[in-house]
């Protein structure tokens, strides 16, 4: 129903009143509206592709490679089980499709579609009332349930969200560094607690954190997105140049029906957090100029396009590969479980480091900004309704003794 008023009614002129274009002014995304296609690109990678995808693979050896079997079987043509040992070169590609029946590369697939489809909903939907752009999650939200009831709803999720996956990255970025202090020093380095290096990484964000605004972390951005597709590549390439391991086990991890359940689930859960961007679309679209001959749909829909080629190039053969490779001995970050080739596993930290750097720059401002945009609203509001000016009619000054010439 959004959409089709998208493409019913084009963008008509600002209907923004002085007190909106005040705010959004000074707000750090709506600031600076000179965006191209492109920064729409590495802006959407950089906010979806994040460490999440190491986990990948170890996502798939709790579901599994395949529903069904093809008609002609590669399992049967290369006579291998779900336990197997490593063969022949020849038949290593036909074996890679090769393990027991489960539902992971539909999930894959499913969830690169569906996620699709919903970022080109919102999308759609940014400028589907003529005269305003839905700049903000919780905007959408009040135009779709109204001004409190879509605040009450969008926001305390959308909270919940932000700040659970900046902890996240913040986590993540430490770790990272960590792993790379070990992999250089080899044990010759005094032992350094987690803690120092997550503070480390904190304290790059006091110099990035005073940049204005989103279009002015556009080069830490497209840096991240490069990062991405540097350290996914070198997954998966480490693996392939790994090749199988030694009785390579394609069963399930669980054991117990239980087990098997929950970590289906919890591999749901992987899949989903890999692709968790969505609550900053409207905010990226928000930085695209728009008129009613070139609305900012369509060189954000461009950008998004370009973005998913990428996290497809990402994902698949990351968790493809990497199940291929290690089976259920996969780690739930599949650079632990590349130990060599020492330098590269290094290069790829830092990779990652720098990525998360860039993905938390996005994250927080968007952050800052929804916050900042909810709070100044709410201010403004109080004081209009503080000054309000009373009516008082000649019968309530008679009523109360007054005298009224």
């Amino acid at each position: 129903m959004g959409t089709q008023a998208a493409d019913n009614y084009p963008p008509a002129k600002d209907g923004r009143s002085a007190q909106e274009k005040s705010i959004d002014d000074w707000l750090p995304i709506t600031s600076s509206r000179n965006a191209k296609w492109w920064y729409s690109a590495f802006h959407n990678v950089t906010a979806m592709v994040g460490a999440g995808v190491l986990s990948l693979p170890y996502a798939m050896s709790e579901l599994g490679w395949y529903t069904t079997h093809p008609p002609i079987d590669p399992c049967v043509l290369s006579s291998c089980s779900c336990m197997g040992e490593a063969r022949r070169p020849e038949r290593k590609w036909t074996e890679f499709f090769c393990g027991c029946r489960g539902p992971g590369i539909a999930v894959l697939i499913l969830s690169w579609v569906i996620t699709l489809y919903t970022l080109w909903q919102m999308v759609e939907m940014h400028e589907m009332v003529p005269g305003k752009r839905f700049d903000r999650y919780h905007e959408l939200g009040q135009h779709a349930f109204g001004d409190k009831l879509g605040l009450w709803i969008v926001v305390p999720q959308q909270l919940v969200v932000e700040v659970g996956v900046n902890i996240v990255y913040m986590v993540t970025g430490g770790k990272s560094l960590k792993k790379f202090h070990d992999v250089i020093c080899e044990n010759k380095c005094k032992d350094i607690k987690l803690t120092y290096f997550i503070m480390i990484f904190a304290s790059v964000h006091f110099v990035l954190s005073q940049l204005p605004n989103f279009n002015s972390i556009s080069g830490v951005s497209l840096a991240a997105a490069v990062m991405s597709l540097s350290y996914s590549t070198i997954a998966w390439g480490a693996s392939v140049d790994k090749g199988k391991v030694a009785n390579v086990d394609y069963h399930l991890r669980a054991t117990t029906s239980t087990g098997k359940v929950f970590g289906f689930f919890s591999a749901l859960g992987d899949v989903a957090f890999a692709y968790a961007g969505h609550n900053v679309v409207l905010e990226i679209q928000a930085t695209i100029p728009s008129t009613p001959e070139t609305p900012s749909k369509k060189p954000m829909w461009k950008g998004v396009v370009v973005a998913y080629i990428i996290v497809a190039l990402c994902y698949f053969p990351v968790a493809l590969v990497g199940y291929w490779a290690f089976g259920n001995q996969v780690d739930d970050n599949i650079l632990i479980t590349l130990s060599k080739p020492k330098w590269l596993i290094a290069l790829a930290n830092m990779m990652v480091v720098i990525h998360v750097i860039g993905s938390y720059q996005v994250r927080t401002q968007q952050t800052a900004h929804s916050h900042r945009s909810s709070f100044s609203r709410l201010r403004h509001e109080t004081k209009s309704q503080t000054h309000k000016p009373i009516k008082i009619s000649r019968a309530d000054l008679r009523h109360a003794g007054v005298r009224h010439d």
